[in-house]
């Protein structure tokens, strides 16, 4: 299902799009997280690969040929994750699964890495705004987190 003015088909994922998820998962964290190492990035992924086929994700993929290009799960007004293939980065890939969300939620909540300013930006230019900050990540890792909050207009 597509979202009206969004080039992007919009639709839940479904276990065939796992192998895809991860793919896009890595190219996105490769390209933005440049503070975390190869050794970070491979423990990361075996997360990933843990958690994709429980989550409720929603991916974007390009109405040509189908292909996903990047994916948010969430519960409720929760952003979990937001990633969206290099390639496709300022193409609206992701703020068309960001807006669908908050379509149905008046209230948006992120975590974002403290140290990928570009992705806090992105959420900055979205409206977000910082509510909050922890030292480490939800495994306790040196990786400070920023806790970031949008109320959508009704």
């Amino acid at each position: 299902m597509s979202r009206a003015g969004s080039p992007w088909t919009l639709r839940d994922a479904v276990p065939d799009d796992h192998d895809a998820l991860v793919r896009v998962w890595r190219r996105a964290v490769e390209a933005t997280h440049d503070f975390l190492t190869a050794a970070d990035v491979d423990g990361f992924e075996e997360q990933v690969h843990g958690i994709l086929p429980r989550a409720a994700i929603r991916v974007a993929c390009d109405p040509d040929d189908a292909a996903v290009v990047g994916f948010l799960g969430s519960r409720g007004g929760e952003v979990d994750m937001l990633f969206v293939d290099p390639d496709t980065h300022g193409r609206g890939a992701g703020t068309a699964l960001l807006e669908e969300v908050a379509a149905h939620h008046a209230i948006l909540t992120v975590d974002v890495n403290e140290q990928n300013p570009a992705a806090r930006a992105w959420y900055r230019r979205r409206g977000f705004v910082e509510i909050g900050r922890s030292a480490t990540d939800a495994d306790g890792a040196p990786f400070p987190i920023v806790h970031l909050r949008r109320s959508t207009p009704p």
